[in-house]
């Protein structure tokens, strides 16, 4: 694999967890704190009102952490900014979000958009590669085999690999019937969209 390839299907890979977390984001029933005192409150009650933990997670001292908190900073710089977005949200109502995963890991499954460059068949078929719009309802198991891996820290690869199955089994296997052998292949994603 040449160094763009593997460039290419790193961005591929991170587009999934995107999707993941703009699908979690869509859940919110309240807007996550907005200004960097909220933000910087809100992280200091997950730290268990540790500055030194929250600090650290921030990658900044303490006496930064202190004074947001204390009102006496409120512009951070592009790299606090973000981290504090990115903390925040992750850390978000976490009860929603459990409340969703279990639905779509029990009875909803989930929905999954993407543009990508599907392959099965040789040139010169109708099956074979090129790139297609797809949207396609994955059922439970394969939404619980995809919460689960991202759960327990797949690597980016393992969850490409059980989004691509279950995109395969759902949209071009039928669920088995007839074409439970094909082998799909999964990769370019321009986009992709995933909703609970």
């Amino acid at each position: 694999m040449t160094d763009d390839d593997a460039e290419l299907a790193a961005r591929t890979r991170a587009k999934i967890l995107e999707g993941f977390d703009r699908a979690e984001r869509a859940l919110f029933t309240r807007p996550a704190p907005k200004t960097p005192r909220t933000q910087m409150k809100f992280l200091r009650t997950r730290e268990k009102g540790s500055t030194k933990s929250l600090a650290a997670r921030l990658g900044v001292s303490r006496k930064t952490v202190q004074r947001y908190l204390s009102g006496a900073s409120s512009k951070p710089n592009k790299r606090l900014q973000a981290a504090l977005v990115e903390e925040t949200e992750s850390e978000w109502q976490p009860q929603v979000r459990a409340q969703a995963r279990q639905r779509a890991a029990s009875s909803g499954g989930l929905v999954i958009s993407c543009r990508a460059y599907f392959g099965l068949g040789p040139e010169g078929t109708s099956d074979a590669g090129r790139v297609r719009d797809i949207t396609v309802a994955v059922s439970p198991s394969h939404a619980a085999a995809i919460i689960a891996a991202q759960e327990e820290g797949a690597t980016e690869s393992d969850l490409h690999d059980a989004v691509a199955e279950a995109i395969a089994d759902a949209y071009f296997r039928q669920g088995g019937g007839g074409r439970a052998g094909l082998e799909v292949k999964f990769a370019d994603v321009e986009w992709l969209k995933i909703r609970f």
